[in-house]
């Protein structure tokens, strides 16, 4: 019995997906069927409604001339416009509003028609009048009507499997709270189900989104009675004050939280549930999103080969994946470490797209590897990001500093020319801005030295100057983020110490639109907002950990590295700030003239030499002729290699 029940569901399912098929292959051609003889039912409705139930001559002639130049016309315009593709159980406001425009434009077209070929003598305006409201009403409501359905259906499951799900409390009640809890609602297999929202707009609070009540107000976060489970933060742009008050009142109920990406870190603006994380300090930072010319950076990437040294580094592997949404034909990423190389291939396969990714594992140093990339691939634009930038490792080290920074910039450039590439660009640092330090006097005289060049080649090449970003590898970020984790103490250099800070997904897309802007020799000044304390980045980063500042963390105090600043700069005194029709991005211009190449090579030829013999007393003195703004902190002593600057220069590279 049970087996006959089985082969007749089995029979009704398959009816049904054959039904279903039918219905698929022939969609069109049966939404123009039902289309028109709604328009029919329309006409006769509107003509009992006009004569009172009883259609005279005049109303079957209105029917028979103008009904079929009306019916095409709807046909044709529905069909140019897209609305036979439209799926009613995701139909929009936006789709409706289409649809009464197609509606009303093949109305007064058939109208125009039909005075020309008829006239209107003798036809009643009013009845067609109401066809027309009429006609739009029934369309609408029934595709309306059908996203209902769906919606009721998929609320009905959600409500019957949400005791196993995670509750979720939504703080924001905007375009962004929107779009997850819809996404959820819709969504029946999903983790979470929603149990209302807060939001701090009092014209709000007790209104309803999707069914689900805005409660209260955020700060009313502790207090409220109801139960949840975690906290999700869906305010696209909140303050670093009000971010941390939300933390402290998930701190006081003991609830967990998370946040959506702020939109700099999405350069296609989607948010979704998979896209929710852990807050970060980046989120603290309650930067603007950034107004990037997708056209413009489109247009400059599209279909082009793009050469990224350094690329899996911090800026570098950023540059990668935003490149990658601009469908270039092929992305170059060279990096000396086997690591970064891993770390990149791996992403690649985890990146579905049609943008060829080509790793390689190359110095910038070395000339014959580097040349031979160059001579394979041949790419259009360069993105050079290698380069060391440890200050105080370098300051023990000047001579890899000079090595990697200079000369395989050097390298770089002349390979950028000789190979016919469009646009080279250098990625800066404000330490290159009075330096005090060897990695800032290598970073600056790079700059000088693309600068120089362009007098030289076709190839444009410009730089693009920024401070420092969140969680690069190394830096203060993921250091007390570790420190913390192992019970602490947080150690910092000096309690007045600061720098400037931007995400690295924001500092990557800015690069690319400045890039897109180019020009010859121009250095692009990314806008770093306020310089912050690294002693509030501290305190931040223990208060997000659900700790206390200098009771369950302590905080010691080190003192300032080799050569490092307590604060940084972004400009020279000499150089002037215009700005573009970016708000993040400017452009410094320098008042003093370009060094000729040819001259500036021959200090090059020397500072090179000087590094491959180890000397760093001559690599200081001779990056102070270079840099007259570099004023270092500590004195090399000379090394015996050389004799008050004469010796010969081997000028092959």
């Amino acid at each position: 019995m049970d087996l006959h029940k089985s082969f007749i569901k089995f029979k009704v399912c398959n009816l049904f997906s054959l039904i279903y098929s039918n219905f698929q292959s022939y969609r069109k051609i049966y939404l123009i069927i039902f289309d028109s003889v709604t328009i029919l039912l329309s006409i006769f409705i509107s003509l009992y409604l006009r004569f009172e139930f009883k259609i005279p001559l005049e109303g079957f002639a209105l029917i028979y001339s103008w009904l079929p130049i009306y019916m095409g016309c709807q046909i044709l315009i529905f069909n140019f416009t897209n609305l036979y593709k439209i799926i009613w159980r995701f139909i929009s406001l936006w789709d409706v509003l289409k649809i009464l425009k197609s509606i009303s434009i093949s109305f007064f077209v058939s109208i125009l028609f039909f005075i020309f070929i008829y006239g209107f003598g003798g036809y009643s305006r009013s009845a067609i009048i109401i066809f027309f409201f009429l006609n739009t009403i029934i369309l609408i409501s029934i595709r309306v009507f059908v996203r209902i359905i769906f919606h009721y259906r998929s609320m009905q499951n959600y409500r019957v499997k949400r005791k196993i799900k995670k509750k979720l409390l939504l703080l924001g009640a905007g375009k962004t709270g929107e779009k997850i809890a819809r996404e959820i609602i819709n969504t029946p297999d999903s983790n979470y189900e929603i149990v209302g929202f807060l939001d701090d707009d009092l014209n709000k609070v007790g209104r309803y989104i999707h069914n689900l009540k805005i409660i209260d107000k955020i700060t009313s976060l502790n207090i409220i009675n109801l139960e949840f489970d975690e906290v999700l933060i869906t305010i696209s742009s909140i303050s670093r004050e009000k971010l941390l008050h939300i933390v402290d009142h998930c701190k006081v109920i003991n609830k967990k939280y998370k946040t959506v990406p702020s939109l700099n870190e999405l350069i296609d603006k989607n948010i979704t549930i998979a896209k929710v994380r852990d807050i970060s300090y980046s989120d603290l930072l309650g930067r603007q999103e950034a107004n990037l010319d997708i056209k413009l950076i489109n247009k400059f990437l599209v279909g082009q080969k793009i050469l990224i040294s350094g690329a899996g580094g911090s800026i570098g592997s950023e540059l990668v994946r935003q490149c990658i949404a601009f469908n270039p034909s092929e992305i170059i990423c060279v990096d000396f470490s086997e690591q970064n190389i891993f770390n990149l291939e791996n992403m690649d396969e985890k990146v579905k797209n049609n943008v060829a990714i080509r790793t390689v594992l190359c110095d910038v140093v070395n000339h014959d590897q580097i040349d031979k990339v160059f001579r394979d691939y041949k790419p259009v634009i360069i993105f050079h990001a290698a380069a060391y930038k440890h200050v105080p490792i370098q300051e023990r080290h000047p001579w890899t500093a000079v090595q990697t920074n200079i000369f395989g910039t050097l390298n770089m450039i002349k390979l950028a020319n000789k190979y016919s590439a469009k646009k080279f660009v250098l990625v800066s640092t404000d330490k290159a801005v009075n330096p005090s330090n060897i990695m800032g006097a290598t970073k600056r005289l790079s700059e000088k030295m693309i600068q120089s060049y362009n007098q030289v080649s076709e190839t444009e090449y410009f730089s693009v100057r920024f401070g420092n970003v969140l969680g690069s590898s190394g830096s203060a970020i993921p250091t007390f983020k570790k420190q913390i984790k192992m019970g602490g103490p947080v150690t910092i250099t000096h309690p007045e110490i600061s720098r400037y800070f931007m995400s690295i997904p924001e500092a990557a897309q800015l690069i690319l639109q400045a890039s897109a802007i180019g020009g010859k020799g121009k250095i692009f000044l990314l806008d770093m907002g306020k310089p912050i304390k690294i002693i509030q980045i501290a305190k931040d980063l223990i208060r997000l950990s659900g700790l206390t500042p200098d009771i369950d963390i302590p905080i010691v105090y080190t003192g300032l590295r080799e050569g490092e600043k307590l604060h940084e700069e972004l400009k020279l005194e000499n150089e002037k700030k215009l700005n573009t029709k970016f708000s993040k991005i400017m452009i410094l211009v320098d008042k003093n003239p370009v060094v000729p190449w040819e001259s500036f090579l021959i200090y090059l030829d020397r500072l090179i030499l000087a590094s491959k013999k180890l000397d760093s007393g001559i690599i200081q003195d001779l990056l102070k002729e270079l840099v007259v703004t570099y004023k270092p902190m500590a004195q090399y002593p000379k090394e015996n290699n050389f004799k008050n600057g004469n010796y010969n220069i081997n000028t092959e590279f």
